[in-house]
């Protein structure tokens, strides 16, 4: 199953060229990954802190390929593609509205915290079996972003 949702390119996310603000691909992407979350597993990030559990961003790598432009419907597409003890990385793609032209590739790494503590901690058994079962996508992170970037455009350029 593909995680995917689309969204039209806002003014006031903008530069004065009418390119999508470099920080408001992250935004975006968060975003449609929280959207995502929601609307194929049924979880929220509420649920979850009430659970005990909750992830900050340690890290983002991220690919800019081609702009996304004002007023234009780009569609993002989110991936587990590591799953371990305390932290998740997810990759999330922008493309266009076809899914045909790669825009972005972003990589976050989320680690999970004990939201009454702020301190690290291991994932739960709940959340490891929930997580196990959605798919995870083979990615070989020791290649480097840029590498996935180009076996990506690859594949659908």
């Amino acid at each position: 199953m593909q995680l995917q949702s689309f969204y039209i390119v806002r003014f006031n996310d903008c530069d004065p060229l009418g390119h999508l603000n470099n920080s408001r691909y992250l935004d975006y992407m968060l975003n449609a990954r929280e959207d995502h979350l929601r609307e194929y597993y049924g979880i929220t990030l509420p649920d979850f802190y009430k659970q005990g559990l909750t992830w900050v961003v340690r890290n983002h790598e991220i690919q800019y390929i081609r702009p996304a432009l004002y007023n234009e419907k780009v569609g993002i597409i989110s991936r587990l593609i590591t799953l371990a003890d305390n932290y998740v990385d997810v990759e999330m793609l922008m493309m266009d509205e076809h899914l045909k032209t790669l825009k972005a590739i972003l990589w976050t790494n989320f680690t999970c915290i004990d939201p009454q503590t702020g301190r690290k901690k291991q994932h739960t058994d709940a959340f490891m079996e929930l997580a196990s079962g959605m798919e995870i996508h083979a990615v070989d992170r020791a290649e480097g972003i840029a590498e996935r970037a180009k076996q990506l455009m690859s594949l659908v350029q």
